[in-house]
This record gives structure tokens, sequence and C-alpha cells, in this order.
């Protein structure tokens, strides 16, 4: 499910995709309105199915995240730490199977 909710401390807005268990798999950057991170799920959504679009990385404290490339090149999402490559695997699976029928729950209204 994405989550999308407006932050108290710099009135931007965000949007997560969670997991069945809760867990955020994919978190957004700010969006000055609530129109521009729809518009990032939307993105989200359209660009998951390609392998190519995720941006493999590993930090400099050996830890490996990733990010979703929208077709223009901009990340999207990003997504938590994971303590192996094989973890980060499996987040990008779970956003390539659950991104693109994810419910949205608008926590803004």
């Amino acid at each position: 499910m994405f989550e999308l909710f407006k932050s108290d401390k710099n009135d931007k807005f965000y949007f997560n995709l969670k997991a069945n268990n809760g867990q955020v798999i994919l978190a957004s950057q700010a969006y000055e309105s609530k129109a521009g991170a729809s518009n990032g799920i939307n993105s989200v959504k359209e660009n998951c199915a390609e392998d190519g679009k995720f941006e493999r990385k590993t930090a400099s404290n050996g830890k490996f995240h990733f990010n979703l490339k929208s077709g223009n090149g901009q990340i999207v999402g990003t997504s938590q730490m994971y303590a192996s490559e094989a973890g980060m695997e499996n987040g990008i699976e779970s956003v390539k199977k659950h991104a693109p029928e994810a419910d949205i729950k608008d926590s803004t209204v």
C-alpha cells in the first residue's frame, strides 16, 4: 500500500510504499504539492516493472540500498538500508510485485 502524507516539519508531501507487514520498502523525496506526490506514486507504478530503472547502490558503511528512477532519470523513491545484497534484491522484487496494484491511503485528508 502507498501511504500519502504531509510532514508537520516542513509542510511538504511524501509517500511510502509499505509491504503487507507494514515495513516501508520505498520512500519518496519531498514534493511541494499533493499532486506532485500523487504523480510520484504513478511514476513508481509505471516504472517499477523495468529492472533497469532500479539503481543499486552500496553505502560507505557497506550496506545496500536502491533508488527507483522515472523515465527522465529522476529518483522517485529510495529504499531502506539492507545488510546484504540479497536483501536489497528482495526489496526490489517486493516493489515490482506490490507497487503496480497497490492501493493509496491518503493521510492528508
